[in-house]
């Protein structure tokens, strides 16, 4: 897929995603002023995260598609982990806000009004989240974008959380006030429990974390399989964005003149490339008499 390609499934995906999250904010807000729910103020505030998260993950999802540049050569990838940190943030304290109020809700029960609106309002939300979700499934599996990918799932448990405001709302017409509360703490612990994950993926992706042990292996393999490469060591690898960062020294015969080692790189290179989408790959060559004497105390991967 070509970088432009790419550029415009992910721009599509993130703001079709802005666009619906807007529709749901501006219908559950008028069915929250009706009944006076609060599951609907819950999922009306889950709305509300969805616009921000949404609206922040467009604006970053742009700027880091933006090429490296003379003071960012790695490129920007990473603003879409500084989005993650600023929506959980503001997650954090829309979820206490939440908790607070449903516990107060589920304590003193207030009567619901106009419920099958209410109701009416969340099949709506449902079907509209739905048809995202099936766009968004759709650009992941062109893109295979981390940005799309986890904005996806926030809409996939909005099924969920939908789902949740119909039966909290019928349960109360079936004399259980203190389901529209409990619903709401639950909401509230929901939102919380999501916006831990999201600081601590982004926390470990700025930190450079490494690429998945499935993703190691299949670098191992690659690299083991040529059979003029006599082993390797100093592994490292890394993801900012979209990108991938791989980089090992490769151990080779004394003997090789500098081509014949530069051509075997450049073998295992688009051998890893042929794998790995969107990847840069850093190959040191070191002869294998070398390796043998600096490394004679360390564990060679």
């Amino acid at each position: 897929m070509t970088e432009r390609s790419y550029a415009n499934l992910v721009m599509w995906a993130s703001k079709a995603a802005v666009c619906v999250a807007s529709i749901l904010v501006i219908s559950k807000l008028y069915a929250w002023w009706l009944s006076g729910s609060s599951a609907m103020l819950a999922s009306t505030t889950d709305s509300l995260l969805d616009v921000f998260a949404s609206l922040c993950s467009f604006i970053m999802i742009r700027f880091s598609l933006t090429p490296a540049d003379e003071e960012h050569r790695f490129g920007h990838g990473k603003a879409e982990n500084l989005a993650a940190l600023m929506q959980s943030s503001f997650i954090l304290g829309s979820a206490l806000l939440l908790i607070f109020h449903g516990v107060n809700r589920a304590i003193a029960p207030q009567p619901i009004e106009h419920s099958s609106f209410a109701i009416g309002i969340s099949v709506l939300a449902i079907a509209l989240t739905f048809a995202l979700v099936c766009l968004q499934k759709y650009v992941i599996s062109k893109t295979k974008s981390v940005a799309i990918s986890a904005d996806s799932m926030h809409y996939q448990s909005d099924l969920l959380l939908n789902a949740g405001v119909i039966l909290a709302l019928v349960l109360h017409q079936y004399n259980w006030p203190q389901a529209d509360g409990v619903f709401t703490v639950l909401v509230g612990l929901f939102l919380l429990s999501g916006a831990l994950k999201i600081i601590y993926h982004s926390v470990q992706d700025l930190m450079d974390r490494e690429l998945s042990a499935q993703d190691l292996q299949s670098i191992r393999a690659v690299i083991r399989s040529h059979p003029e490469a006599i082993g390797f060591h100093e592994l490292r690898t890394r993801q900012s964005g979209k990108m991938r960062f791989i980089q090992f020294h490769l151990e080779l015969d004394d003997n090789l003149s500098l081509l014949q080692a530069h051509r075997i790189s450049d073998e295992v290179e688009r051998q890893l490339l042929a794998i790995f989408n969107d990847t840069e790959v850093f190959i040191h060559q070191d002869p294998q008499s070398v390796v043998q004497a600096e490394l004679a105390d360390k564990e060679i991967y």
